[in-house]
């Protein structure tokens, strides 16, 4: 699911979280097709949610990423970017509710020292 996230929630475009589930989904019948994922892994939802935690661990990646090629190699041009890349975990408060204190930490500790 890492590359799925990449292209899907992307840090520099975001698309429409409708389109980009159905274009994850699309991928899920798909794997399931062609035996990228055993049948025993057949629910979408299940799929959606190893989906969004993927999602998760990348951004958090890249948000770091980002903030370190400011501070330590004086780059600030992905600065701006840091808000969308955090933007797809705070979308997911209410589909993955066990994020929930991510998503708040996220708000109100670091999108607003930005």
């Amino acid at each position: 699911t890492y590359d799925l996230v990449s292209l899907l929630r992307d840090c520099y475009i975001k698309w429409p979280a409708e389109q980009v589930d159905d274009w994850a989904l699309g991928y899920h019948q798909l794997a399931l097709q062609s035996r990228i994922l055993h049948e025993e892994h057949d629910d979408p939802a299940l799929f959606l949610r190893w989906f969004d935690l993927m999602g998760v661990q990348r951004h958090l990646k890249a948000a770091g990423i980002f903030a370190r090629l400011n501070h330590r190699d004086g780059k600030p041009g992905y600065m701006g970017d840091i808000p969308r890349t955090l933007s797809y975990i705070t979308d997911l408060a209410d589909r993955q509710p066990d994020l929930a204190p991510l998503c708040v930490f996220i708000d109100n500790e670091v999108l607003n020292r930005l």
